[in-house]
C-alpha cells in the first residue's frame, strides 16, 4: 500500500505540469487570435478607408469644376496640363474634438504654378508644414468627412500657402493618403 501512494503523487504531479501546459497553450492562443483580429481590423477599417479617399478622388474633379464655374478658386483644375509636384512629407494631427481621440493621417502633394518656385519651397518648407499642420488641426471630423469639406479644406490650405509665397503661386493640393481615425 505505501508503494501505491508514491505512484498516486505521481500521477497527480504528472497532471499538474500538463494542466499548466494546457493552461499556457490557450493564453497564447487567445493572445495570438487578438493579435491577428486587431490585425485583420486595422487593415479592413484602413482599407475602407482607402476606397474612400480613392472614390472621393475620382468624384473630385467634378465637384471642383463646378465650384470653379460658380466661383472664382485660385484652384487649378486643368487636369491635362499639371505643373511640377512638390511632395510634402506625411502629416498626423490631432482633430479638434472634446475627446481629443481622433486623429488625421494625411499625405499631400502640391502642385506648383513653375519649377522655379522649388527653390522658394525647399526655404519654407517648415512654414509650410506649419501652416498645413495649423489648419488641419483645427478642423472637426465633421468638417473633414464630407466631399465638400475635403475641398474647402483644401482652398483654404492653398489661399494660406499662397500668402507667404513670392516666386509663384502652389495651383493645387492632392490628397495622396488620406486616413481619419
Amino acid at each position: 500500500m505505501a508503494g501505491k501512494k508514491p505512484e498516486d503523487g505521481d500521477v497527480a504531479v504528472e497532471k499538474k505540469p500538463k494542466g499548466n501546459m494546457v493552461l499556457i497553450i490557450v493564453i497564447v492562443l487567445l493572445v495570438v487570435l487578438l493579435v491577428g483580429g486587431g490585425a485583420a481590423a486595422f487593415l479592413l477599417l484602413g482599407s475602407s478607408s482607402h476606397e474612400e479617399a480613392a472614390s472621393t478622388a475620382a468624384h473630385a474633379p467634378d465637384v471642383k469644376t463646378e465650384k470653379k464655374k460658380s466661383s472664382s478658386s485660385k484652384k487649378s483644375t486643368d487636369h491635362l496640363a499639371i505643373g511640377p509636384m512638390y511632395p510634402m512629407a506625411q502629416f498626423v494631427v490631432n482633430l479638434l474634438s472634446e475627446s481629443g481621440n481622433r486623429f488625421l493621417k494625411v499625405a499631400v502633394d502640391l502642385e506648383l504654378s513653375d519649377v522655379k518656385l522649388q527653390p522658394e519651397m525647399d526655404h519654407k518648407k517648415s512654414l509650410i508644414r506649419d501652416i498645413i499642420i495649423r489648419t488641419f488641426s483645427s478642423k472637426t471630423f465633421e468638417e473633414i468627412s464630407t466631399l465638400k469639406g475635403k475641398d474647402k479644406l483644401k482652398e483654404e490650405v492653398l489661399d494660406k500657402i499662397n500668402e507667404n509665397l513670392s516666386d509663384g503661386q502652389v495651383k493645387n493640393i492632392y490628397f495622396t493618403d488620406f486616413v481619419v481615425q
